[in-house]
């Protein structure tokens, strides 16, 4: 039997994302968004970039205009009337900057895993096109989100967590 395709292609550029298996809770996280939206995701391709600070910092400002450092960054793919066949259709890149996601981590008291788990799944909502611009949008991106970490095993990131 064939191994399925890896969803998720990443590019390490931060060598602490190895210690924290960006790898594998990327793969994880972004295939459990997709289900949730009721996807097949071996019909879909992701890149994922891990970097740091100054990296993010630098795509930030390429790419927003914003000349500071960030948690997580996410570029959908133009979507092609006619993918391949055979082949995944590009969902788009998502990068995630170690800095940031371990400060806001510790900050919010949960694990860096979790934290990062957390961001790829809210990335991962902006390929398919969701937004939180507005109220609404935010409400119902906030609901997926805790739903999607619960299948998980995440707690909900937006309740604020008890301090030993």
């Amino acid at each position: 039997m064939a191994e399925a395709m890896p969803l998720v292609e990443a590019v390490i550029e931060d060598p602490r994302w190895e210690g924290a298996a960006l790898e594998t809770l990327a793969e994880r996280a972004a295939r459990a968004t997709l289900e949730a939206e009721g996807l097949d995701p071996s019909a879909y391709a992701i890149s994922l970039l891990g970097c740091d600070d100054s990296r993010i910092a630098a795509l930030n400002a390429g790419f927003r205009g914003k000349a500071a450092a960030t948690n997580v960054l996410s570029w959908p793919a133009a979507r092609a009337d006619h993918p391949m066949p055979g082949e995944p259709e590009s969902l788009g890149d998502v990068a995630l900057s170690y800095d940031t996601c371990a400060r806001e981590a510790v900050e919010a008291g949960v694990s860096l895993d979790d934290h990062a788990t957390h961001l790829v799944v809210h990335g991962v909502l902006h390929l398919l096109g969701r937004d939180h611009e507005e109220d609404t949008q935010a409400d119902e991106m906030e609901r997926l989100e805790t739903k999607i970490l619960a299948s998980l095993g995440v707690g909900d990131p937006y309740v604020e967590q008890e301090r030993p």
